[in-house]
């Protein structure tokens, strides 16, 4: 019988030298821990790694080691650059070969356009098994608790949703937000006491300056949804008690 109380946790590498110099901004990770969250599992670590072979295969064993899905994005387009499947088959100890569905995929989608460069992206670690692309045909790649994905979040976000449920994972995590007109060095005390005072629930402190004045915004994370209530109503208390105006939500 699975363990209710069993987090899953997930890692993400994200893979470009044009993120690394700040060409390119990753819009992938928010996304993706937003939905890890909803299927159960926890993003616990994200690593950016250049075009490299030893980075990218180093990362993904590190990864895999440690927790039970890693996903990467990046790296499986048509140019030579595009360089994560062989990485990949690298650190797994096994060859690159040509998918038949990937190919199939890929020839019906370009016909006579289909160049070799394109082919390249039905090339797959041995022993993988393909994820859906409804956005641009060319599929994703899985091999066992290892997602491999485009880099581009439109293209992401497609091969996500033909994960949605079929991922293994605890119960989802959830959040309630308080937000106040006051320096976070003010309530620190505060926060410290109600988090100890309600067991599963983490508070998170996210200080802002906004309309000339100094505020924060009170994250509380946990995967019961009645104490989560109980820490945010002694959280409410507790800065009313301070002659404070705190909100329910975000400021």
């Amino acid at each position: 019988m699975a363990d209710p109380e069993r987090v899953w946790t997930a890692a993400l590498i994200v893979i470009g030298d044009e993120i690394l110099s700040g060409r390119t901004q990753d819009a992938n990770l928010a996304y993706l821990a937003k939905w890890l969250n909803m299927q159960g599992i926890r993003l616990r670590e994200a690593r950016v790694v250049a075009d490299d072979m030893a980075a990218i295969g180093d990362a993904v064993t590190a990864m895999l080691a440690c927790h039970d899905y890693v996903f990467t994005t990046g790296g499986i387009g048509p140019t030579h650059d595009d360089i994560t499947v062989d990485a990949v088959a690298a650190a797994l100890g096994v060859p690159v070969v040509l998918h038949p569905e990937a190919e199939a995929i890929l020839r019906a989608h370009y016909g006579d356009r289909l160049t070799d460069a394109r082919l390249r992206m039905a090339r797959v670690p041995q022993g993988a098994t393909l994820l859906v692309n409804p956005e641009t045909s060319a599929p994703g790649i899985r091999v066992g608790n290892l997602f491999i994905m485009a880099g581009v979040p439109k293209i992401t976000q497609g091969m996500l949703a033909g994960l949605v449920g079929k991922l293994e994972g605890g119960r989802p995590l959830l959040s309630r937000t308080v937000g106040a007109w006051v320096p976070e060095s003010q309530v620190a005390e505060l926060l410290a006491r109600t988090e100890k005072a309600h067991e599963g629930v983490q508070i998170g402190s996210y200080p802002f300056w906004r309309e000339r004045r100094v505020g924060a915004n009170f994250v509380l994370r946990g995967v019961s949804g009645d104490a989560l209530a109980a820490a945010s109503a002694d959280l409410l208390a507790g800065l009313r008690a301070m002659a404070l105006e705190p909100v329910e939500g975000e400021l």
